[in-house]
Formats: C-alpha cells, structure tokens, sequence
C-alpha cells in the first residue's frame, strides 16, 4: 500500500507547533535564570536569533502554500492558513521584542534592529523601491564621502542622531543632532576661503542622510513602541500561561483611567443642551415630586452562567472571576460600567456562575439581577459583557486584569423593534471588543473538520454567556422612571437609588429660592451618597440597614414619601456617613480578599455599635472612631461641578 502523502499546511503546523515550543522554553529559561548573567544573556540572543530565522523561513513556506498543493480536500483551507500566518506573526513579534532586551552590546544592538527593519520590510519595500533610482544616483557621492572619512581614520565611539532627544528621567543622555557644529569646529582651522564650501557640502550630506533614513526611521519608531509597550499579557501569552484570545481588559482600563465611566458620575443630573436646565430632573407639580421619565431602553436581565471559558494555566492565581456590562454601540461605551462578581466549582473552573435576588447581608457584587437604562438613538444600541479574570503571577507577585472574551447583545433589530424578552445564548469572542473573528481558544477552531457531528462537538466547546431579558414589575417600572436616562447597576438598589433622586429634586428644584440660584447646598447626603456606590460594600450596609428598618413600617408610612426621605437621610447619617471617612477603614482594593474581609468585619462592628445608640453623632465625637481630617466638601453639594454636561447622541 502507497503511503499517505503528507499534508504540506500540516507540516507548516506541525514546525509552528515546534518553534512555539522553542520560544516558550526559552522565556521560561530567560525568567529563572539571572539576566545580569552574560554567557547566558548572550546564549539566550543567539537561540532568537535562530529561531527568527526559523520562523522567517517558516512563514516564507507557507504563504506561498496553495490550496491545489493539499493532496485530499480541505473544507476550512484559507482560515486554517490565516491562523497558521497569525501565529508565526505573533511569535516573529515576541521573538523581536525578546532580541531587543537579551541585545548584549551597542554593536549587536545595530543587528538587532537590522533585523527588526528586515522583518517589517513588507510596510518599507515600496519606499525602498521608490528610492533605488535616488540611491543610485549618490553612490558615487557615497564612495567619495568614504574615501575622505578613510584619510581622516575611522572613529572611535561616534554616533549619528537622527533626531534630538531631551532627558525625561535620572539617568538619560540628552542628545543634539549636532552635525552643522562639528562641521563649524572643524573649518575654523581652514582658511576663510573654504568655509562655505565645507558648510554647503555638510547640508548636503545631512539632507542625503536625511533621506536615506526616512522610511526606516519611521518602521524602527512604531517597532521602538512597541517594545516598551509591552504588556504582562504578551508575556503570559508567549509563555503559554493564557489562551490566545485572551487581551488586558478594555473596560477595567476605562475605569481606572477616571470617574468618568463610573456609577456615582452617572447618577449626577445632566444638564439640558442650553445648560440653563436639567435634561433628567424635572419636577411634577401635581405629583409634587420627580416626574418620570422614560427612556428607549428601560429593563432587567439576570446574568445566567458561562460555559466553557478556558482557564489560565499554571504560575497564575485568579483573585476574582467577573463580568463588566455597559451600553455599546459598536464603538463608544454610552454608560458607566457595572460589575458583578461570578463563583465556580474549583473541579470546574470553565463553568461560572450568578447569584440572582440577592437579598439581605448579602453582597450586591454578586447579585446577576441587574438594570439597564439608556436613551441613546443609535440603531447599533446593545449591551456589551466583558468577561473579565483578576490575577496575580505566582513567580513575581505581580497583578493584572485580563479579559477572557466578551459578548455583545444588540437590543433592537433592523426595523427599529425591540428584541423580545427571552433566555439568550451569546458567543463569547476572543480579542477586545473592537476585534472581529478573533477566537478565545482558536485551537478549538483548528481542530473543527468537515463532518456535521465534529462540527456540533466543536460548537458544544466553544465559550457561551448565558442572559435573561425580563420585562420589569410594575413597582420596579416606577422606580427605574425616576433614575437617570442612562445607567446599569443591581436590581436590589433601585428603591435606594430612586429615594436619592427624589431627596436630590427637593433640593435642586424645590427648594432653590430661584433657577438662577447657585449657592453650595448644604446636604452630607448629597455631597457624599454617590461616593457610596463606588464602594459597594458601603451600599449593602445601607441597603441592610434600610430594608430592617422599612420591614417595622406600617403601610401608612411607607405611602407618606416626606416621611419616608426624611427617614432615609436618618439612617444614612447614622450608618454610612460616619464609615466614609473613618480612619479605621482601610481603603477599598479590587480582587483583594484579605482587604475585602477587613473592610466589611470593621463596617458590621460600627453597625452594630451605632445600632445600640440613638445617633452617629457620637461615634463622631468619640476619640475611640478617628475620623480623617474635616473639609467642607463633605455637607457641601456644588451642582456646577457635579452635574453632567449632555453627551453628543447617535
């Protein structure tokens, strides 16, 4: 029997497999061993550069492969080879930038970055073409440069700036392009007759050199950035610690750059297009309260599970496994950011999990019941999930938030209706929210064939997030009216958030002597309460608080709305004001359970005290609670600074 011809794209996978290997190995070498070591440093620069050479010649091979030289049909043939070409690109990628750390002297360093011009040659080749009739034509200027600079000797430690660069940080060498001066200091010893010859003849050589650089120069910079923007997750994905399609997570890096992206930013009023009013704070007369308002979008969905979702590998502990959700259309994110918290199975850890209705002590950041509104127009409008993991590196103690896929739910069809309320099964993809066709695990897609059974087998492994679109109660309705346009956060703090605006309407609309009146208002619970839900743990203990309290209520009381505010502000100052500013809480730090558990024993043991006494204020006053230091900010609300300007809509 004849053997089996060898698949030629197979046999590129299989090398791939092989230098991926390689260049795993050698990270893993590089990490253990000291780098001050120099045999070693310099062993390690010469295995990269073999194994560039490897995957020069590699991915040479395959991109001139065709589908006509496969000896049996290949169903998947083109993306199998656009994954293969990934692939190799991406450990082309790693490898330089490792070359650009292991380069042992000045003088390899020029290699290396030979080599890094050579390897992006695809972006400069046209310019080089370009150029070749210029080039030609100052060869022979080029020879008779060489000539001068052979009588003169070669130098010793001389460098050519292409540009000037000014210090930033200790230790940094300013450098000048200082070709015009030295050619100056050296014709001041010749005579004044040859001083505009050798003038001329340096412009001239520096306008050539000028050239000759420009198109590397513009390569070596984007090739220059790159490598010191390299991030911890290039590093844990060229170690195979994490999948492919996992990236650093883009909503995680929205909110730490700001409030602006935050609930307690949304929650202010925002002015109208004139700025003389609010656009969603009105007042009632008839009702004498807030007027509802409704939105395009108004509803709760329960986050089910997630299936499927590749793990990190060893040397990588995970603090915390989430979900982030906000409004999306496509390209802006239109709302603050909501977290909530997922648990796993330690023997299943591709298998999260929700805790709806949460109720009592219990957390909100685990609570999946969650609301979303917005009143944006675009016809993209959706909602984006970005299943996220926070981790620390076992080997240097590092910590990180990556992002482990996302999801996107659009929220209405083509002709403008909405979706309808129902259970759905969104595909979790690989890559940040504005990549396409990237997969978590593309070895998944890899191994899919053209068989229908292979094919439901490979669909049944690939990531799923699991949602629930209900349509809200009647008593939940009435309350998101009284929210803000737009905003996401948990089902179980709407009454707390709709009681805030009502007090917040008083105050702004009510009360004012007139419109034009921009007097500090003088109200902690204004000043302070949406610092509080940038602090969730601060908001169960209010909710925990307020919802014993509202159980002891008669049905009189709970339908008088003055009593009920008037109530609310009570307890607010009697609980969460005093812990806001308490020198014994430590400050909040995400995926940090040790600090998690601190922050919420001490806020129990202050709830229970104050529950013993008719007020905080002596918890206030007690040299035993140490307060931070006053400032007016804190019972003064300044509605200039803290309301929101009206975002341009799609």
């Amino acid at each position: 029997m004849p053997p089996k011809s060898k698949s030629p794209l197979q046999t590129v996978q299989r090398n791939t497999d092989e230098i991926k290997r390689k260049v795993d190995s050698l990270f893993q070498e590089i990490q253990q061993a000291d780098a001050t070591q120099h045999p070693k440093q310099t062993e390690a620069f010469q295995r990269c550069i073999q194994l560039q050479k490897s995957v020069e010649e590699t991915l040479k091979t395959l991109r001139a492969l065709n589908k006509a030289d496969e000896p049996v049909p290949v169903g998947t043939y083109d993306q199998r080879k656009r994954e293969e070409d990934m692939r190799l690109l991406n450990l082309q990628h790693q490898l330089q930038m490792l070359a650009e750390r292991l380069v042992p002297d000045t003088a390899n360093k020029q290699v290396v970055n030979a080599r890094i011009e050579k390897a992006s040659t695809s972006k400069v080749e046209d310019e080089e073409e370009e150029e070749d009739n210029e080039e030609e034509s100052e060869e022979e200027d080029d020879e008779e440069e060489s000539e001068e600079e052979d009588e003169v000797g070669p130098s010793v430690n001389n460098f050519i700036a292409v540009c000037d660069f000014n210090s930033q940080q200790e230790g940094d060498l300013t450098i000048k392009n200082c070709n015009d001066e030295e050619e100056e200091t050296e014709t001041e010893e010749d005579s004044e007759e040859e001083t505009d010859e050798v003038k001329q003849r340096a412009k001239t050589d520096k306008q050539k050199e000028q050239r000759k650089h420009s198109g590397t120069k513009s390569n070596w910079d984007a090739v220059r950035k790159a490598v010191t923007e390299i991030s911890a997750s290039d590093v844990l994905s060229a170690m195979g610690a994490i999948p492919a399609g996992f990236r650093p997570s883009t909503l995680s890096k929205l909110l730490e750059e700001g409030k602006a992206f935050r609930s307690s930013h949304f929650l202010q009023p925002e002015y109208s297009q004139s700025q003389l009013a609010f656009k969603d704070l009105l007042w009632s007369p008839d009702k004498g309260s807030v007027r509802p308002r409704v939105s395009r979008v108004s509803l709760t969905l329960t986050l089910w599970s997630c299936k499927m979702i590749p793990p990190p590998g060893v040397g990588v502990q995970v603090l915390s496994r989430h979900v982030r959700l906000c409004v999306f259309d496509g390209t802006r994110v239109l709302s603050n950011i909501h977290t909530v918290r997922a648990s796993c199975n330690n023997k299943n850890t591709r298998t999260w999990t929700f805790s709806p209705r949460v109720s009592g002590i219990l957390p909100s950041l685990l609570d999946g019941d969650c609301f979303v509104r917005s009143n944006s127009q675009s016809p993209e409008l959706g909602i984006l999930f970005e299943l996220g993991i926070s981790y620390i590196r076992n080997a240097t103690g590092e910590r990180g938030e990556l992002s482990c896929g996302w999801a996107f739910l659009k929220l209405f069809e083509a002709s403008g209706v909405p979706v309808p309320y129902r259970t759905y099964e969104l595909a979790v993809n690989g890559g940040t929210p504005y990549d396409k066709g990237v997969d978590v695990d593309p070895s998944i897609a890899r191994r899919a064939s053209s068989s229908v059974f292979q094919q439901m087998m490979t669909s049944r492994r690939q990531p799923k997030f699991f949602v629930k679109l209900k349509y809200a109660n009647s008593k939940t309705r009435t309350a998101l009216q009284l929210l803000p346009d737009t905003l996401v956060g948990s089902t179980c703090s709407i009454h707390l958030l709709a009681l805030y605006r009502h007090i917040l309407a008083d105050a702004l609309l009510r009360d004012r002597l007139t419109m034009q009146n921009a007097d500090l208002i003088c109200s902690p619970v204004l000043a302070t309460f949406a610092q509080v839900l940038d602090q969730t743990d601060l908001l169960d203990a209010l909710r925990s608080v307020w919802a014993e309290k509202e159980g002891s209520l008669k049905r009189s009381e709970k339908r008088d709305g003055e009593f009920m505010k008037t109530l609310f502000v009570q307890l607010y100052m009697d609980t969460v004001y005093p812990l806001l500013h308490s020198l014994a809480l430590p400050p909040c730090q995400w995926a940090d359970q040790e600090t998690e558990s601190l922050r919420w024993r001490i806020i129990a043991g202050i709830l229970a005290v104050n529950k013993q006494k008719e007020s905080a204020l002596s918890s206030l006053l007690s040299e035993e609670a140490a307060q931070e230091a006053f400032d007016v900010s804190e019972v003064a609300y300044d509605f200039l600074t803290k309301a929101r300007e009206t975002a341009a809509t799609a």
